[in-house]
């Protein structure tokens, strides 16, 4: 690559901020060091230089005050393995009860695909003999689990990879698990610890 300019440290921990922000937000400075492996203190310094571009957000999280992304929850979903939803967090209890992570993330670190409904993980679903299994943690509602039977017959049904690749969704990990699925089998048990 040769000889690199020099890089302004103050401006490059502002950008990076900026974009975990832009992804992750609302976000703490913890969860941005956890994110990047970067020390605490860069992680504070980034955030603190881009303070005029934030609001707080509560329990000591902050979002960029223009990010562009919807304050609504996105509809319930059945999300792959290893989602970057799950990823780049000091904590995520926000997300998933704690007592029911390990079945998330189990201790060897495998990001199991989940269920998503009001914007937590509401269990965990698998491909089963051909057919989706949920695994909730509890009851989903009815709309929820109509609105888990429309995705489903959207994953299901769909066969343009381009237009996957082009609405945001990996075709790989979402067809793989979802296309040869016949039936929605629903699980109406809590998972056993």
């Amino acid at each position: 690559l040769g000889e690199q300019p020099p890089v302004d440290t103050e401006a490059a921990l502002a950008e990076l901020a900026r974009r975990y922000l832009a992804g992750h937000g609302p976000a703490g400075a913890r969860d941005l060091a956890k994110w990047a492996a970067i020390t605490l203190g860069q992680a504070r310094a980034g955030m603190k230089a881009i303070k005029n571009e934030v609001v707080d957000a509560g329990q000591d999280l902050i979002r960029l005050e223009r990010s562009g992304v919807s304050e609504e929850l996105p509809p319930p979903k059945l999300l792959g393995p290893f989602d970057p939803i799950l990823h780049g967090w000091q904590s995520r209890d926000f997300l998933i009860p704690d007592e029911r992570e390990r079945s998330v993330v189990t201790t060897n670190g495998v990001f199991r695909p989940t269920i998503l409904v009001d914007g937590q993980v509401a269990g965990i679903w698998r491909l089963a003999e051909g057919k989706i299994e949920l695994q909730p943690f509890g009851e989903i509602g009815a709309a929820a689990a109509g609105a888990l039977e429309a995705h489903l017959g959207w994953l299901r049904d769909t066969g343009d990879r381009d237009r996957l690749r082009a609405e945001g969704v990996d075709p790989i990990v979402h067809l793989r698990s979802a296309r040869d699925a016949e039936t929605l089998v629903v699980v109406r048990r809590p998972i056993s610890s």
